[in-house]
């Protein structure tokens, strides 16, 4: 992303691996591809915000414990 750009950071990966899980165990429970939780931890792909939310449920935590809006 460009200077100006706005974008999320985000914690799935610290949340991931202090569980235990695999990429494919975090995919099968977001209901995506394990390319698409790969693209996401190396900040490739920005997910959507109804799979913002998903993330958040699967954790068990709120939006604002997993993603940083940072502009």
């Amino acid at each position: 992303m460009g200077d100006g750009d706005s974008y999320l950071k985000h914690h799935i990966l610290e949340l991931r691996t202090e569980r235990g899980w695999t990429q494919q165990q975090l995919a099968d429970a977001l209901q995506v591809s394990r390319q698409t939780v790969i693209s996401i931890e190396r900040n490739k792909y920005m997910p959507s915000l109804k799979l913002a939310f998903r993330i958040a449920e699967v954790f068990q935590k709120s939006i604002y414990e997993v993603f940083d809006y940072e502009r």
